[in-house]
């Protein structure tokens, strides 16, 4: 029962979850994703890509498509981190 104030104005003791800050988790996977995409071979193919959809979006009627400039990127990136990513996984 309540002698004084409104029962809105109450506080509520937060759960201890809420205060322990956690540290923010960050994906491995991301993280040796953007180092591979630094590697020269890489870069190479990023540049190709992006030639293509610059030479694409720059036409108003195409049938030409940068599937396989995208495909060779990410074959790639992947293969890089197929390398990689298994010596940080605990």
């Amino acid at each position: 029962m309540l002698a004084h104030g409104d029962p809105d104005e109450e506080e509520e003791d937060p759960p201890a979850e809420e205060e322990e800050e956690e540290e923010e988790m960050v994906d491995p996977l991301e993280t040796i994703r953007a180092k591979c995409e630094q590697t020269e071979h890489c870069v190479h193919l990023k540049e190709r890509l992006e030639s293509c959809e610059a030479r694409v979006s720059s036409r108003s009627n195409t049938q030409e498509e940068c599937t396989e400039e995208l495909f060779d990127f990410l074959h790639a990136r992947d293969h890089c981190v197929a390398h990689k990513l298994f010596h940080n996984v605990k």
